[in-house]
């Protein structure tokens, strides 16, 4: 018998239960709800399945695969609810998935400046990504030209974290010890710089 991979460190660590149970479903359920605007960890996730499959607890091409089609489909279901649901059902349950008005407004808008192109870029801003589709859909982009520029953007997407976390995962030995450093060397720089506001504030009071 071939000896089990070594326990996966860092934040995979409060993952793992997920993965260990739910596998591949857990892969396509988070992403297909986050797309469509409900907020939970799907990239966070995809990301996780990704390492795990570089340290050969799943199959890479299985994660970006399912990724990709829970994506698209999620971004979809996100554009029938923005094209035949519009605002008024946006404005009714959004807040139950912390989608406001004001949100939505800047997301439009973004949008607006942006056109259709933007549903490609989308995948990689935090917010965006989650209501996306729905926008399109208020926004009355065709769904041929939206599908188009979701599909593109979904394998961007997929084949970027995907990609990284493959080569994490195959690489824990040296990539996890690297990132604790950084964590280390952040939280110092950033010591140091609360200290010397600190500093500064309390002699400007004694100035003053």
């Amino acid at each position: 018998m071939a000896p089990a991979p070594p326990p996966l460190p860092g934040f995979l660590s409060e993952l793992a239960p997920v993965l260990d149970h739910w596998g591949y479903a857990a892969v396509a359920v988070l992403v297909f709800i986050e797309d469509f605007g409900v907020p939970v960890p799907g990239e966070t996730v995809m990301t996780a399945a990704a390492v795990y499959a570089g340290a050969e607890r799943l199959n890479v091409v299985a994660v970006a695969c399912i990724a990709f089609s829970a994506a698209v489909l999620g971004d979809n279901v996100g554009y029938a609810i923005g094209r035949y649901g519009g605002r008024p059902l946006v404005a009714r349950y959004g807040r139950y998935v912390l989608l406001t008005e004001e949100r939505l407004h800047k997301a439009q808008a973004f949008f607006v400046r942006h056109g259709g192109e933007i549903v490609t870029v989308a995948r990689f801003i935090e917010g965006l990504r989650q209501i996306n589709g729905i926008v399109a859909g208020m926004s009355g982009m065709p769904w041929r030209r939206f599908l188009a520029f979701n599909a593109l953007g979904a394998a961007l997407w997929v084949a970027v974290w995907v990609g990284l976390g493959y080569f994490a995962g195959q690489h824990l030995d040296t990539v996890y010890p690297a990132v604790e450093r950084s964590e280390l060397y952040l939280l110092a720089a950033v010591g140091v710089a609360a200290a010397v506001l600190i500093i500064r504030r309390m002699r400007r009071r004694k100035g003053g």
